[in-house]
């Protein structure tokens, strides 16, 4: 099988790097205090398997159910969102910043993927999603007639 090569690549690397970025410049407003919700990095890994790319994440403390996924046009994109509890049975808070967090990243995928094929398992703060992939490339050329 012959593959395309894709002369956008180089602009996607690009702009997963300004994403890494700007989650970075999130990380650092909610350090000073700047802003009430806190955020959580993700770490992943991006696996290629034969027929099938596994997406790994890490998303300790979280349940199933606060876990969104999507994936669309070779991209994965993954929230989380959580409300910490309110009660508090040892004490009284003196400062309360952690009531409510959340962690979102956009994973550009190396290949295209069957989205409708696609599965996911979260196990002991562990989400991994699993893509298969799209057996051939979606032609969108289209044939010109010469006049």
């Amino acid at each position: 099988m012959m593959r395309r090569t894709n002369p956008f690549d180089d602009f996607e690397e690009l702009f997963e790097r300004m994403s890494r970025q700007f989650d970075e410049m999130g990380r650092q407003f909610d350090r000073s205090g700047m802003m009430a919700q806190v955020r959580h990095e993700m770490a992943i890994d991006v696996t290629d398997h034969d027929g099938e790319i596994v997406v790994t994440i890490d998303l300790p403390g979280y349940e199933k159910e606060d876990i969104s996924l999507s994936v669309a046009n070779r991209t994965l994109t993954v929230d989380a969102t959580r409300e910490l509890d309110e009660e508090r049975a040892d004490g009284e808070y003196l400062r309360r910043e952690r009531r409510h967090e959340s962690a979102r990243r956009t994973i550009r995928l190396p290949e295209s993927v069957d989205e409708d094929g696609a599965s996911a398992g979260y196990h002991n703060g562990v989400l991994t999603v699993t893509l298969p992939k799209r057996d051939v490339e979606p032609d969108d050329s289209r044939r010109i007639d010469i006049d």
